[in-house]
């Protein structure tokens, strides 16, 4: 406006005197001047916010990228330290000749890395000689070769634990790679070792704009989504990095190249890269990168800075537009006859735009309300689907439970049969001879047996139907008489005697009853193989209520629980029963665990002070009981 009134001055003033060229000049010199400052500031203005919504959109797409690692790498972190624990590889580290011993484990290692989705799965001895592999039957086979030189071999030997990402010198396949050693009769005898493969990681990276790697601790890219940048480096290898590089056979026989960039720190502090690319192809990069130091890896977003530039280029041919704009507005409003106009058309303006921006924010609101609603729609399927597996894996353990159970019931019911036939057929005898009274003493003892297993084909009908997920309230003595009678034939075979006290008057809780039941037959299941081989074969089972809470417990005179497995004794697919002796699944436990939390409750596992090991299970007490089976 000041220059707009400067030049209405100028023009009056031209009537009397027009002004010289020379006078013109510094005027001009000046406006250009204005110009182009204000050019280079909404520039650096638009390129900061143009790069700042870059970095951010980097910075999320390099959690997504590092969140999919480290949630890969967590998937299998723990498992070489379990599989070492399995019979087969121990026995195997006792006798590494064994021709027996070797093809059992080949076959093991095969089957399990199948089941986990392994890349490969081997074993080495103390010497780093690979004693069985997954793949023993491949051509490309690890057994026989030796990884001493790998350092999740050598770690694993140190330290106990070995990491390591490499290409396979037999494979010639990339993979990350987890050691654990085999202590077997307290000597560390050998290392087991997990290989995953890398390459789906790769595939969800896949983007025509974004850039993302991995580099190792040598600044080598491992990982990528642009195969053309694998195996270079940042710059030449130092003869430290490229001996400890070869020391470790890293990256086997591949070539190691070496990427043409230079990089850059611009006035707002973004981390800049400039090559390698071409005029297709980005040449300059916004960088955004991360450490993984358990990894020792460094993930990094690369995204094109072009698109920002231009954006920054256009807000300037905007603002000059728009100081063009000014100007004729000027000019205009310089003429008097046409203020009234011009005004008017600057208020049309504005309430055209804000018009248009209210418009542009309605269909902002409404397409992030149907986002919200997708998403909300999706979480509850997801919910409603966990809610439908965790029942079906509760159906799958009860009835691996009742497969469990089928031949020894099978007998209980077998043994019954027979004795009333013979009842039967001696009560015909004594009917023909008229001995009324012994006949009906017979008779008594056939409905006798015919309500017992009419008692028992009852229970595991309930305990194997799928249960309503609606709790009530539940009579506990029922469940554990029920869940007794399900289990006598155990009890009575393994000579384990069973003390059952619920007090003066036996609690009423908030549960399921056929869930309820099976946590019992659980519990009860797992205390009978905890005692089979001690001399002190009696159980406990004992209740009691305090307040709004009933707690059970559960003793056993066995060994007990190990404190070191006590805090893991609840994870899904942990067991401590060798082979061969239960289900072997490693779900019950984990399986009532869950149970219980869905009844607002708690299962909780400690060794008795006098021996052996006491579960408790802390339930909601209930004031009635209702009639209405689950």
């Amino acid at each position: 406006m000041l220059g707009a009134d400067d030049s209405g001055k100028n023009r009056a003033s031209m009537t009397a005197k027009p002004p010289t060229a020379l006078r013109l000049w510094p005027i001009a010199a000046l406006c250009l001047a204005v110009l182009a400052g204000l050019g280079w500031g909404v520039h650096e203005q638009t390129r900061a916010r143009a790069f700042a919504e870059l970095h951010e959109r980097g910075q999320n797409t390099l959690n997504l990228a590092e969140s999919s690692l480290r949630g890969q790498l967590a998937r299998f972190e723990r498992l070489p330290g379990l599989l070492a624990d399995e019979r087969v590889i121990r026995s195997l580290l006792l006798s590494p000749r064994n021709s027996d011993l070797i093809m059992a484990a080949n076959f093991y290692l095969r089957e399990t890395a199948e089941l986990l989705g392994a890349s490969d799965l081997y074993v080495m001895y103390s010497d780093g000689e690979t004693l069985a592999a997954s793949n023993f039957d491949q051509p490309h086979s690890f057994v026989g070769g030796n990884f001493a030189f790998r350092p999740y071999f050598f770690d694993a030997m140190e330290t106990g634990e070995g990491r390591f990402f490499a290409l396979g010198t037999t494979s010639n396949k990339r993979g990350y790679y987890f050691g654990a050693p085999i202590d077997v009769a307290g000597q560390r005898r050998g290392v087991i070792v997990l290989k995953i493969d890398v390459d789906e990681i790769e595939q969800a990276w896949a983007s025509e704009e974004v850039r993302i790697l991995v580099t190792d601790p040598e600044q080598i890219i491992f990982l990528s989504n642009r195969p053309d940048w694998l195996f270079h480096s940042f710059g030449p290898l130092t003869p430290d990095q490229r001996d400890r590089t070869q020391a470790t056979r890293r990256y086997a026989n591949a070539s190691l190249g070496v990427l043409d960039y230079r990089a850059a720190q611009d006035r707002h502090g973004f981390d800049l890269m400039f090559g390698p690319g071409n005029a297709v192809d980005a040449s300059e990069y916004l960088v955004v990168q991360s450490a993984m130091p358990d990894a020792e890896w460094t993930v990094q977003v690369l995204l094109p800075t072009r698109a920002a530039r231009g954006q920054a280029a256009s807000a300037v041919g905007m603002a000059l537009l728009g100081l063009g704009i000014c100007a004729l507005a000027g000019l205009v409003l310089w003429q008097r006859r046409r203020q009234l106009a011009v005004r008017l058309a600057l208020q049309q303006a504005a309430k055209d735009d804000l018009e248009r921006r209210v418009v542009e924010r309605t269909q902002q609101l409404r397409s992030a309300n149907a986002a919200l609603r997708d998403e909300v729609s999706e979480r509850r399927a997801a919910e409603a689907q966990l809610r439908q597996t965790q029942s079906e894996l509760v159906q799958a353990g009860k009835l691996a439970a009742l497969g469990q159970m089928s031949a020894a019931l099978s007998h209980e019911f077998n043994q019954p049969l027979g004795a009333a036939r013979n009842y039967a057929e001696n009560a015909q005898v004594l009917l023909d001879r008229g001995r009324i009274t012994e006949a009906r003493g017979n008779i008594d003892r056939i409905i006798g047996m015919i309500d017992r297993m009419t008692r028992i084909s009852r229970h595991l009908r309930n305990f194997a139907r799928k249960p309503n997920q609606q709790l009530r309230a539940v009579a506990l003595a029922d469940s554990v008489i029920a869940a007794q009678e399900l289990l006598d034939w155990r009890l009575a075979k393994q000579g384990v005697t069973l003390a059952v006290d619920m007090g003066p008057v036996p609690p009423i809780v908030i549960a399921g009853p056929v869930r309820l039941q099976q946590v019992l037959v659980n519990l009860i299941s797992n205390a009978i193989d905890a005692v089979e081989e001690c001399p002190d074969k009696r159980l406990e089972l004992r209740a009691t209520q305090s307040g709004a809470s009933v707690r059970v417990t559960l003793r056993d005179h066995g060994p007990g629980v190990p404190d070191a497995l006590q805090a893991r004794i609840f994870d899904p697919f942990f067991s401590t029963k060798e082979v061969g002796k239960g289900l072997g699944l490693g779900l019950g436990l984990s399986i009532s665990y869950n149970i219980l939390r869905d009844f607002g409750g708690e299962l909780m596992v400690r060794n008795h002070p006098d021996g052996g090991a006491e579960f408790t299970l802390v339930l909601q007490a209930a004031d009635s009981l209702s009639a209405a089976a689950e």
